[in-house]
């Protein structure tokens, strides 16, 4: 992002973009065509089934935004992930974008760092200039994509329902309410809607590849019949109203309570407590950089206070947050006292960085009510403080149900997550970077269980995808090539309508190209790392079935 000073326009407006092996038996789905028009690209039958042990195969994203275009007002995201009406009215440009995107400043801002630019809007059948890695708010993930990447041996994926009420009121554009919770019904709605066009598209009720799954036991009787086993999450900043204004909570324990029935209800079973802003059951792992000065005028304009931050004692920390330098560090003393009053301003001491908001009594609350249910706990987005004191009850309680879905926690919480039997993914990034992440993962394993890796892609996150690896000429993905992980399956580089992508060049400038991904990753750190991502659906299930067990206990 730029440096220079900005106006008070421009300040919304970078706030508002920055917010934001086995024996298995034959499946009875028909093989793909070795080029289809709406991007699947792949030829085989893909495998179903158990092995002799009883382990699925298969690998899985443990985050991933696939209703997100409903979220945030509905008018951020442009494309949807399907549409009755066909492909040629689910891709494309935002009408708002203008006729070569030079309207587009949200796009503009997030993608390129300017409020000025343009882009290509014709969207379907051309692409010329999305989906692509670095395009913020063109859909990522249209079902043939995740087709594609299922057909290659993917089997979980968690699609997290998602929104930010204070975004969505910043956004001059909106088509919904920005009620949060509102936001996460509808997406449930769209998630079910998926499943039933794949359904009809596959001969009927039940017969599609894409299964919402609302238990573990569902979700190994839909992987091996090798389908594609969808968990629902949420992940929002102020779950069922629990707000924080001047440090009074907007939400009660009975809130909570008949929030979490109407999530079971819904088959959410796995849930943030907090995600962007510091709210009524946590405070949040701070975002670096110039993203996070903004993200903490946002943290002040929805709860009228900015982030507090003293310097770390423990190991654990949260990111950097900005202003802090020398000057800062001597005034950020004295102003602390200022806090029980009610006063904060964003000035900061030296790092490493901890935020003074951990773990409230309603969250303490909800953690135990998530206990009680069953229900998976995502550590990720929560301070240092709220991942300490929440961890701390998980161990209490013999609780192995969570995750660190997408890396956004401290990577020294991994041994616990891994002893508590709960998993640990990382965010998606180029194929070499991916590959150390998931190095450390393994040094911090618990030998005496089962090991498996993942990815939280965040697609549709308003993030980037991941970068094509650097210096790949050498060794790169040679297409046609077979999967990593169904060798019966053949893929060619991905092509929709006119467009053709190549992840040597491009990365994963869609969802499709997740295999491709994997394949590279393959070049890089052998077969080892594609067994441990063979392993990673059976790995969630069993951190599952122990977390359903401990509830019933």
């Amino acid at each position: 992002m730029p440096r220079t000073r900005p106006t008070g326009r421009a300040v919304l407006a970078v706030l508002t973009s920055t917010l934001t092996a086995a024996a298995l038996t034959a499946a009875a789905v028909p093989p793909a065509a070795a080029s289809t028009p709406d991007g699947v690209n792949a030829v085989g039958t893909p495998f179903r089934g158990t092995a002799p042990d009883g382990q699925v195969r298969g690998y899985a994203d443990l985050h991933t935004h696939l209703m997100s275009f409903e979220g945030f007002g509905g008018s951020v995201l442009c494309g949807r992930p399907f549409d009755p009406r066909g492909i040629q009215e689910a891709l494309r440009d935002c009408p708002d974008h203008g006729r070569n995107g030079a309207l587009a400043w949200f796009e503009n801002l997030t993608s390129k760092g300017s409020l000025v630019g343009t882009h290509d809007t014709t969207g379907w059948p051309t692409f010329r200039d999305w989906p692509s890695r670095g395009s913020r708010t063109h859909q990522q993930a249209y079902y043939t994509w995740v087709e594609r990447s299922w057909r290659a041996g993917q089997r979980l994926l968690v699609n997290q329902l998602v929104s930010n009420r204070t975004l969505c009121e910043l956004y001059p554009l909106k088509k919904h309410p920005c009620d949060e919770m509102e936001s996460i019904r509808l997406q449930a709605r769209r998630t079910y809607e998926l499943q039933a066009h794949i359904d009809a598209r596959s001969g009927g009720p039940g017969r599609g590849w894409f299964r919402v799954v609302r238990d573990p036991a569902e979700a190994r009787r839909v992987i091996a019949q090798g389908k594609l086993a969808v968990v629902l999450g949420v992940e929002t900043s102020e779950p069922f109203g629990c707000r924080q204004v001047g440090g009074v909570p907007r939400c009660t324990k009975k809130q909570i309570d008949e929030g979490l029935d109407e999530m079971r209800r819904l088959g959410v079973s796995s849930m943030f407590l907090c995600h962007k802003f510091d709210n009524a059951l946590c405070g949040v792992r701070f975002d670096g950089g110039t993203t996070g000065l903004m993200v903490n005028l946002g943290n002040f304009l929805g709860s009228g206070r900015f982030w507090q931050a003293d310097t770390c004692t423990a190991p654990e920390h949260d990111n950097t947050v900005i202003p802090a330098d020398d000057l800062t560090a001597l005034l950020a003393g004295p102003l602390a006292h200022l806090r029980p009053l009610g006063v904060t301003l964003p000035v900061y001491p030296k790092p490493p960085h901890c935020n003074v908001n951990g773990l409230t009594e309603l969250g303490e609350h909800m953690l135990k009510g998530m206990i009680e249910r069953g229900m998976i706990v995502e550590l990720d987005h929560m301070s240092a403080k709220a991942a300490e004191r929440t961890l701390a009850i998980l161990e209490e309680e013999g609780y192995p149900g969570v995750v660190s879905g997408h890396g956004w926690s401290d990577t020294g919480w991994a041994s616990r997550i891994y002893r508590l039997g709960g998993m640990v993914a990382s965010y998606g990034s180029a194929a070499d970077t991916f590959a150390a992440e998931w190095r450390r993962a393994r040094r911090a394993r618990d030998p005496g269980r089962l090991f498996g890796y993942a990815y939280g892609l965040d697609a549709n996150g308003l993030g980037p995808l991941p970068a094509p690896r650097r210096g790949n000429g050498a060794n790169p993905v040679r297409y046609p090539f077979r999967s990593p992980v169904d060798p019966g399956v053949t893929l060619d580089r991905q092509r929709t309508g006119l467009r053709t992508w190549d992840v040597n060049t491009e990365g994963v400038a869609n969802y499709g190209l997740v295999p491709d991904w994997i394949a590279d990753m393959r070049n890089v750190a052998g077969e080892e790392i594609v067994a441990d991502m063979a392993r990673g659906a059976e790995m969630y299930l069993r951190m599952w079935e122990g977390s359903r067990s401990s509830a019933r206990a």
